[in-house]
């Protein structure tokens, strides 16, 4: 399998938001692009921290305006409940069975556990950047940001 890299067109997919909402990623890319981070799992330490890092730097993102939009094998109740308990204030998508993860060519570390990989797209859903690390959560937003920038 080829590995998606920067100057590669994203592609396109539909997934159900938290509330049942079909999200198309080419309808709804923001004026100026999109990141489209993938997680392994709602309510897990690093997970949590990831996405409250991203809430807590949404007014950066929206001043350029650029969606920023989660995505996890987590089905729509987990995700209701995990944007609840964290105040988020962006879309969560549900890919169980992991389809878009795979056409993503988002990789699982140590083989098994879902990988953690932020894409920064422009507006034609060019790839900009691609950060991944499973450990360090707010590297991503920051990582994110400096391509933005």
């Amino acid at each position: 399998m080829q590995v998606m890299k920067p100057g590669d067109k994203a592609p396109d997919f539909s997934l159900p938001d938290q509330d049942g909402n079909l999200f198309n990623l080419y309808e709804n890319l923001g004026a100026a692009g999109a990141v489209v981070f993938f997680y392994p799992k709602d309510n897990s330490q690093v997970c949590t921290a990831e996405v409250c890092a991203f809430r807590d730097n949404i007014s950066s993102f929206e001043s350029k305006n650029v969606l920023v939009v989660g995505i996890s094998n987590d089905n729509q109740e987990s995700h209701r409940k995990f944007i609840r308990n964290n105040q988020l204030n962006f879309k969560l998508l549900s890919d169980i069975g992991g389809k878009v993860r795979s056409l993503w060519q988002v990789p699982k570390s140590i083989g098994i556990i879902p990988g953690r990989v932020t894409y920064v797209l422009d507006q034609m859903g060019v790839i900009k950047g691609i950060h991944s690390d499973m450990l360090r959560a707010e590297t991503h937003v920051l990582e994110a940001l400096k391509l933005l920038d």
